[in-house]
């Protein structure tokens, strides 16, 4: 059975900021619109910022569709699975935004997790549902590490191979809804 919290609390931070790997639900608003589910993950990425708003570093990567729904309609779920320890699933409902490299928090949020130099942006949840349910179904799972794959590639690229490929692969979500800047390929915003 779900239980709804009133805010982000101590148990829940914990969990939440310990937890491996999470995932992002987000869709446009035509109904004919996909929705899309991203697994996100890496130590230290998803930071509790106070009991009603969470962040996590968007890093480049094949797509844009949580940045390109964001900007459409901000609707955003969170969820997170124990893998270990006790059971438990929690799922954070709210309003996410777009934070971009060029905006004046940026900084100061990407500061909050690892280093990336593939970061592309950082999405700021405010938290209007907090709920948590026993999660009996997941599975037990080893965490042997993070893969750092994502950060070894985008390492391997210049400031211009990284703005050409979220120009060509990132500038807009697989329905057509703008994400990121076809021109340049930059976070700047394009609505």
């Amino acid at each position: 059975m779900s239980k709804v919290h009133p805010e982000i609390g101590a148990r829940l931070s914990a969990l939440i900021e310990a937890q491996p790997v999470f995932f992002v639900g987000t869709a446009r608003l035509a109904s004919d619109g996909h929705v899309n589910v991203s697994p996100k993950g890496g130590a230290g990425t998803l930071v509790v910022l106070d009991p009603h708003s969470v962040a996590y570093l968007d890093v480049t990567g094949s797509g844009s569709e949580t940045i390109a729904h964001l900007r459409e309609n901000g609707r955003i779920v969170i969820m997170l699975c124990a893998f270990t320890g006790p059971a438990n699933i929690v799922r954070l409902h709210g309003v996410g935004r777009v934070v971009l490299p060029g905006d004046v928090e940026f900084a100061a949020l990407a500061a909050r997790s690892p280093a990336d130099r593939g970061a592309r942006a950082v999405i700021v949840v405010e938290v209007d549902r907090v709920s948590d349910s026993c999660g009996f179904q997941v599975p037990l799972l080893e965490h042997v590490g993070d893969r750092d794959l994502l950060t070894q590639w985008s390492g391997r690229k210049t400031d211009a191979e990284l703005a050409a490929y979220r120009a060509t692969r990132n500038a807009v979500s697989i329905d057509g809804l703008p994400a990121l800047d076809q021109r340049t390929g930059s976070s700047e915003a394009i609505l």
